[in-house]
């Protein structure tokens, strides 16, 4: 425990007593693990960001090669004339 979970405790045990504050101290450790677990869920990992940038080049690179391949094929009908 920190410092200020100490002291947190320790107003807690005298005011409720020391099973009431023992309870509560937990009842906040387990909100705030399920917080920050409801937090890793919505934040991307660096695998999702590597799998997101593939997908962007990949994205990107077939993209430029649909637009190459108009201008080739304009240039031809272009130049047939």
């Amino acid at each position: 425990m920190s410092a200020i979970e100490l002291k947190v405790y320790e107003i807690f045990k005298t005011k409720l007593g020391e099973q009431e504050a023992s309870l509560v101290m937990e009842f906040i450790d387990q909100k705030a693990e399920e917080k920050i677990k409801q937090k890793q869920d919505v934040f991307l990992t660096k695998d999702d960001k590597v799998d997101l940038i593939k997908w962007m080049v990949g994205f990107w690179i077939a993209q430029m090669a649909a637009i190459v391949g108009l201008y080739i094929f304009v240039l031809q009908i272009w130049l047939k004339k």
